[in-house]
């Protein structure tokens, strides 16, 4: 099988650059159907209007409702279709963007992505991660290309909650593990083959980055301010760990990530958030040195990531309450199963509960 690499059409990263929006949505379309919260909107709708004056393209807002769900996806594709529009903007956070690919699939319609928190890697893949309406995991739904634009402006990003910036740490730092993981198995990667040198590299990149930069990113962020620091992390979140886990593939942690979200507790943490806990379960299965898994905990903590079932809300650990996480992280098809080691149900039971031990030792220690 053939290595396969794929990245959206163009990636823009900078301060300012939401003030942009309508010009580069005027090379797309006419009329856009823009997907943002009401919160969102509050903050950020002013800017969003005025940004298409004197362009060729107008836009019309409609609040999302909360889920990724086929619910939402169809209420939004009449929208799309009763106001006429040919192209779907994404303003907000991962599940927006989710949705928004989502209808511009369904919709046969380019979609641009405008983050305004770099909390997932969810803005570059051609990928919509479909729950519930009640906010389970049900399926991936794979797209046939990438979006046309990714559009990130860092001074919005900077003054979001820290809280969501480290959860976007949480869910790149799992990228290399990932990638490593589905190389040494051979495994087929979201993109549809294997992984390549060049994934690979972006994947080990991302770790490097968030290693040496993630620690200076949330102190900096905490005060409000757009450094360096600041500036490297939003792109390892985005653009290194969205090309790096659909290129390079997804392994445990991702797997871990959707069964977590069968307990009903773990449904106020965010995504990266639990998909951390799953890297860290992740190394358990895969037994990686102890020093490895020493050096990594230490980072989790010190960034501020959950590494224990308390930190995730979870005070139930009995193995009747926690057995339902392992087997739906086992379920069929899951990516669980790109890991090189042997999964089952048992196993994966078996390494939450060291993945537990490990982080309280850790954290109790610093």
């Amino acid at each position: 099988m053939a290595t396969v690499f794929i990245s959206p059409s163009r990636y823009i990263q900078g301060a300012g650059e939401l003030k942009n929006l309508g010009k580069y949505a005027a090379n797309f379309g006419k009329k856009a159907l823009c997907l943002i919260s009401p919160g969102g909107y509050k903050r950020q709708g002013d800017e969003i209007e005025r940004s298409f004056v004197g362009t060729d393209a107008e836009v019309v807002f409609d609040y999302f409702n909360g889920e990724c769900s086929m619910t939402e996806i169809h209420r939004l594709s009449a929208k799309v279709k009763d106001v006429s529009c040919d192209l779907v903007i994404g303003v907000g956070g991962g599940k927006i963007f989710d949705t928004a690919k989502a209808v511009a699939h369904d919709m046969k319609l380019p979609v641009i992505i405008c983050p305004t928190i770099a909390s997932t890697d969810a803005p570059c893949s051609a990928l919509s991660v479909i729950y519930t309406d009640e906010g389970v995991f049900q399926e991936y739904l794979f797209l046939p290309s990438n979006p046309q634009l990714v559009l990130m402006d860092t001074d919005v990003i900077a003054k979001s909650p820290v809280r969501l910036t480290v959860a976007g740490m949480g869910d790149a730092m799992a990228t290399y593990f990932e990638a490593r993981a589905c190389y040494q198995s051979g495994a087929t990667t979201c993109a549809g083959g294997k992984v390549g040198v060049a994934a690979l590299g972006i994947a080990k990149l991302c770790y490097d980055t968030l290693i040496s930069e993630g620690v200076k990113a949330k102190m900096a962020v905490e005060a409000g301010a757009r450094t360096a620091a600041v500036e490297k992390v939003i792109e390892a979140n985005t653009l290194l760990s969205g090309i790096g886990f659909e290129s390079g593939g997804l392994a445990g942690a991702h797997a871990i990530h959707n069964g977590l979200t069968v307990l009903e507790e773990c449904h106020h943490m965010q995504h990266g958030e639990k998909v951390n806990f799953g890297t860290l379960t992740q190394l358990v299965l895969e037994n990686v040195p102890e020093e490895e898994l020493q050096e990594l905990l230490e980072w989790m903590v010190a960034v501020g990531l959950p590494v224990t079932f308390e930190e995730l809300g979870i005070t139930d650990t009995s193995r009747d309450h926690l057995m339902p996480a392992a087997v739906a992280a086992c379920a069929k098809n899951e990516t669980i199963y790109n890991m090189p080691c042997e999964i089952t149900p048992e196993i994966v039971y078996n390494a939450m509960l060291a993945a537990d031990a490990y982080g309280k030792s850790v954290r109790e220690a610093l």
